[in-house]
């Protein structure tokens, strides 16, 4: 988390906490993972020892510092890190195809000009043009259909009719936020590996990374499924941190803005 000019500061929390006191463990300034390291190092091994499970992000520089700090615990990639990152090759496709729209517009009203010509639009039936039923599609894609309004319903149609690649990807991401609705580690694997093998022969590339990522940080991913764990507590931590900096007008002296917090949630 940034509190004051971009300076980035890594928080470790204890989930039993619930977001009052004995919730902040530790606060770093950095993000290296061995700046991590030698501040967990001063809490006794023993008591490291006691930690279970770690939920966290996708970050490398995290994941070593916690196998090396907490050599007991389970790391869990969190849920909410891994759908967001096939959300956002979603998104990339999405954005993709709006700048060409965007082009083909410019193109098209230099042709008209060239003619002396005033350049009309093309208007869907819903009143949007296609750069606009993109553009206005962002939130319709990061939902599941039954939470669609009429009107999202209508622009998803106008959407996957004018744009089938796009369908496509979206009802791959579908199927891969429903593996997360199963119970059972050895069945969510095995869906896990068969949406990866799907996904090479859907030939979207924007998916090409996410995979990637997905196949390297399969076994953390699949740790959820042991108990369901999520990083919610710690994503709740951070918005309360930023809201308490919000209400002070940001951070003038970050040290006694450290010590606030020390009083408050430590």
């Amino acid at each position: 988390m940034s509190l004051s000019k971009g300076e980035l500061y890594t928080f470790v929390t204890n989930k039993s906490g619930r977001g009052k006191k004995k919730t902040l463990v530790a606060c770093i300034k950095g993000a290296k993972s061995q700046d991590i390291i030698d501040v967990l190092n001063l809490i006794p091994l023993e008591t490291r020892k006691i930690v279970e499970e770690i939920t966290l992000d996708m970050a490398n520089n995290m994941q070593a510092a916690s196998r090396l700090c907490f050599p007991e615990s389970i790391l869990v990639t969190d849920r909410f890190h891994v759908v967001r990152l096939i959300m956002e090759a979603l998104q990339h496709l999405r954005i993709k195809y709006r700048w060409e729209e965007i082009e083909k517009e410019n193109q098209a009203i230099k042709a008209a000009k060239d003619q002396g010509l005033k350049y009309k639009p093309i208007i869907l039936k819903n009143g949007d043009t296609a750069k606009q039923l993109l553009a206005r599609s962002r939130y319709i894609i990061a939902k599941k259909p039954n939470q669609w309004t009429e009107n999202q319903k209508l622009r998803a149609e106008l959407l996957f009719e004018n744009y089938p690649i796009l369908e496509k990807a979206y009802k791959h991401v579908l199927e891969f936020r429903n593996i997360y609705e199963e119970r059972c580690k050895l069945q969510a694997r095995e869906k896990m590996n068969l949406w990866i093998e799907d996904t090479k022969e859907l030939e979207i590339n924007v998916f090409n990374t996410a995979v990637n990522s997905l196949k390297y940080h399969l076994e953390t991913i699949l740790n959820f499924f042991n108990n369901r764990n999520t990083n919610a507590n710690a994503e709740s931590f951070n918005s309360k941190i930023k809201l308490f900096r919000a209400n002070q007008r940001g951070v003038v002296d970050v040290k006694f803005f450290m010590f606030r917090l020390e009083k408050l949630f430590a």
